[in-house]
């Protein structure tokens, strides 16, 4: 074999899926027809939020403080969230942090979380930004990355999968992150079941005529569809603009032209605003289709190849981390030859359902978004009250936040199949640190885990400090490199043990 995995697509998701891969012993080939990365602050659309399992992965893997400081940048400012004074009746200023179908949900509706559910955001970042990032990281762990690169073809067999890139390469395994309209997705004959779109969006960074014209106060809603216009947080650069129409353009591979999205502008504004200069632009659609399964034979799909759906809730980009960050140590143990390929059904069987959660919210924000009538609005009003209490407020951030998401594995102990917080632990440290390896995390405060857990040292960083968190009690708990926890007792349990590691790392060496 030239490599253990080839990944089609260097965009986040599939550098993420590189480096995991990597850390998991696996070598590795990234392919991207694009032949250089956008980097430059107008050269970069794509400019999202990172969510809670975002944040959890980059912080297990030491790269959130930087992703934190580009978000700073893309800002203009800190990451946090923003000090700010009542007014003279007490009420404190429209600060929203989000919305849903356009209809924001004020900060100060929030519930103030309790001990344990504080939202780790890490702000908004551009999608260049953390593309370099994840590039730099797989670059320092002796990822292969080519560019100008085109997949066109590939044969699978019972062995591995033979790949041409303008020569034929042999792999084992091949993974597709390459976007929604994924050439390694329609080659396996993976079916993509959806529904089409009803609305092109445009987004741009222009220079206007007369920028007064548009009104600068969130979005901004008319018969002809809707626009959201601002400048950059620190003052400088040119406005971006952003619309929505309910039509759909017939070929959404033309070039956005400065004609295209001052039309746009004009429509959606009812002005005669005047494009004078475009910097860059991009247009999207609200198509939501989701492959049958992630995974046939030796060929996986990962991020956009696997599920597109509208960018409405910033949720795509953190839906395809997630996807990485389930896969790559799956995927380099399989490889490795160290866990039966049987492991990797597991990806669909985890991440298909959360997959599916997305789109549905996503495409309840676009009915809600669908031009007005007197039923729609009064919808839309309901849900504006709603949003509007502490309840409401909280469940729906906490909801798009993707707090909530966890995997159904079997076991009684409370946080098995969710994320394990970085628990303070006795030797001065925090539990997070010890998953910068990529391998699974065996703790053991005295139960004897660590001997069970012998023919697997090589797959396991073990941790024998006592979390403050339980203080008294003899705690074993096998945490996966993705930080999920995937089995614990108090008090020994040697057989419970063992299944859980040949279940998730393989048979013992």
């Amino acid at each position: 074999m030239d490599y253990d995995v080839v990944v089609a697509g260097a965009g986040p998701v599939g550098l993420l899926l590189a480096c995991e891969l990597r850390l998991g012993g696996a070598r590795v080939l990234v392919v991207e027809r694009e032949t250089e990365p956008p980097r430059s602050r107008f050269g970069s659309m794509g400019a999202r939020a990172v969510n809670a399992p975002s944040v959890h992965a980059l912080h297990l893997r030491g790269l959130l403080p930087e992703v934190e400081r580009a978000a700073a940048m893309w800002l203009g400012g800190g990451a946090g969230l923003p000090e700010f004074e009542p007014g003279d009746t007490g009420e404190r200023p429209d600060i929203f942090v989000g919305h849903f179908a356009g209809i924001g949900i004020r900060i100060d509706r929030l519930r103030p979380p309790g001990p344990g559910e504080e939202f780790l955001g890490a702000g908004v970042i551009a999608q260049g930004d953390l593309e370099a990032i994840f590039e730099r990281r797989a670059a320092e762990l002796g990822v292969e990355v080519r560019r100008g690169v085109s997949l066109t073809a590939f044969e699978s067999d019972a062995d591995g999968v033979t790949v041409h890139i303008g020569r034929p390469i042999r792999t084992g395994w091949l993974v597709g992150a390459d976007g929604g309209r994924s050439t390694v997705r329609r080659l396996a004959g993976i079916d993509f079941p959806g529904l089409d779109p009803v609305f092109t969006g445009r987004q741009a960074i222009v220079d206007l005529d007369d920028p007064g014209k548009l009104v600068a106060d969130g979005w901004q809603a008319g018969e002809h569809g809707s626009y959201v216009v601002g400048g950059w947080d620190d003052g400088s650069g040119p406005p971006r603009v952003h619309t929505v129409e309910y039509e759909v353009v017939p070929d959404r591979d033309a070039p956005v032209t400065a004609e295209e999205i001052q039309a746009s502008l004009r429509r959606v504004s009812g002005t005669d605003v005047r494009v004078t200069r475009l910097h860059v632009a991009t247009r999207y659609a609200d198509t939501t289709r989701q492959a049958e399964t992630y995974r046939s034979g030796r060929v996986l799909l990962c991020g956009d190849a696997a599920h597109v759906h509208s960018p409405a809730g910033g949720q795509g980009m953190n839906l395809g981390l997630g996807d990485a960050v389930n896969l790559g140590w799956k995927l380099a143990l399989v490889a490795r030859g160290a866990a039966p390929d049987a492991l990797l059904d597991t990806y669909t069987t985890e991440r298909h359902p959360i997959g599916e959660w997305v789109q549905r919210w996503s495409m309840a924000q676009t009915a809600l978004s669908t031009p007005r009538g007197p039923r729609a609005d009064a919808l839309r009003e309901v849900l504006a009250d709603l949003l509007d209490t502490q309840d409401g407020a909280t469940y729906v951030v906490s909801k798009i936040g993707g707090g909530w998401q966890h995997y159904d594995l079997p076991g009684d102990f409370p946080l098995i199949g969710h994320r394990v917080p970085d628990l303070p632990l006795s030797d001065g440290t925090t539990l997070a640190p010890h998953f910068r390896t990529g391998r699974a995390v065996l703790l053991d405060t005295g139960t004897g885990a660590a001997e069970v857990a012998a023919g697997w040292e090589s797959r396991v960083e073990l941790v024998t400090a006592t979390p403050l968190a339980f203080p008294d009690q003899k705690l074993a708990a096998l945490i996966r490199p993705d930080g999920h926890m995937a089995w614990a007792a108090v008090g020994p349990d040697p057989e419970g043990l063992r299944e859980a590691l040949t279940t998730w790392l393989g048979p013992p060496a």
